[in-house]
């Protein structure tokens, strides 16, 4: 265990849907590796841009599906969209909330006063996601924002993980409203450094390992944190979105799902990797060896990474399923 990935690191900062789990199923093997970091004495924080749900609810759904936890190990955007309107607002302040009761219930917790329909005395509009959203909530949000309320999102993902696919997510209807408004929000959620920031101290770490599925999101948030990261391909990311991805948004590792955590650092690090060779030829990425197939995406990413080249051969599209 002494060389596994999770030893490298005083805390991991666990993303939720598409990571840990998918909706209500969870992603094989993960109730025994978060027992094992913890065993490690690896401190343990779930982070999740999902804001329909309070800390308690999130435990209890994570306790529902093998993974004992407490409140004050889990992060979410609505707190963190709080605590973003409490910095900016007066106390007693009316916030209207686009979101569910747990969202509504963070806003009253900030000493501001939350309310459903816009009136004069509308501040902010603060927005997360909600099975319950209709268009009705989005016109309130509308006319606020129309008339110079503050707009805070608690995160934009466009698409929410589920055990039935991906959903439309809380920044679909973010970007309705701001088709709407011509307005755009402050954003609590990742990829903000905010929750990974304030998950981090909370544990009180100084080295902490982010672990997600979102280059957008969860990737980009650790970058924009100075945290190294994990990028699991159990949800969204993809190994062509790999390839392609910005500097904002390149991990540190990758692996399948987040099981690796216990396996060795230096086999899931992103680069050059033993019986791979990657050579650019005419303005293409051609790679030859043999070996575990996430070894030649790492090597490939590392390649593209520093050439800017983002084109690989027919082989190893066909091996990596991008044909």
């Amino acid at each position: 265990m002494s060389d596994a990935l999770l030893a490298a690191y005083d805390a991991v900062l666990f993303d939720l849907d598409g990571t840990v789990y998918h909706g209500t199923r969870v992603i094989p093997g993960a109730p025994e590796t978060v027992r094992a970091a913890r065993e490690h004495g690896t401190s343990v924080r779930f982070v999740t841009n999902n804001a329909s749900k309070a800390p308690d609810e999130v435990v209890a759904h994570l306790t529902g599906l093998g993974m004992p936890s407490e409140p004050a190990e889990v992060h979410t955007s609505a707190q963190a969209g709080a605590v973003l309107l409490q910095e900016r607002l007066e106390p007693g302040d009316e916030v209207l909330v686009v979101g569910t009761s747990s969202l509504a219930d963070e806003v009253a917790r900030a000493g501001l006063e939350p309310v459903r329909r816009h009136g004069d005395r509308v501040r902010a509009v603060v927005q997360g996601h909600s099975p319950d959203n209709t268009w009705a909530a989005l016109a309130e949000a509308c006319l606020a924002i129309r008339a110079g309320a503050l707009w805070v999102a608690c995160n934009v993902d466009a698409t929410l993980p589920s055990e039935r696919g991906l959903l439309p997510g809380n920044g679909s209807m973010v970007a309705a409203l701001r088709t709407a408004t011509d307005v755009v929000p402050l954003v609590a959620g990742k990829p903000e450094p905010l929750l990974f920031e304030t998950a981090a101290r909370s544990a009180g770490a100084d080295r902490p390992l982010v672990v997600g599925d979102r280059l957008d999101t969860d990737i980009a948030g650790a970058v924009s944190a100075g945290i190294d990261s994990l990028v699991v391909l159990s949800g969204v990311a993809t190994p062509k979105q790999l390839i392609e991805a910005i500097p904002a948004e390149r991990g540190t590792y990758l692996a399948r799902d987040l099981t690796a955590l216990t396996e060795p650092a230096d086999d899931l690090r992103i680069g050059p990797r033993p019986g791979w060779s990657v050579q650019v030829r005419d303005d293409v990425l051609v790679a030859s060896g043999d070996g575990d197939d996430l070894d030649l995406l790492r090597a490939l990413c590392h390649s593209a990474w520093e050439t800017g080249i983002t084109a690989i051969d027919g082989d190893a599209e066909a091996r990596l399923g991008l044909s």
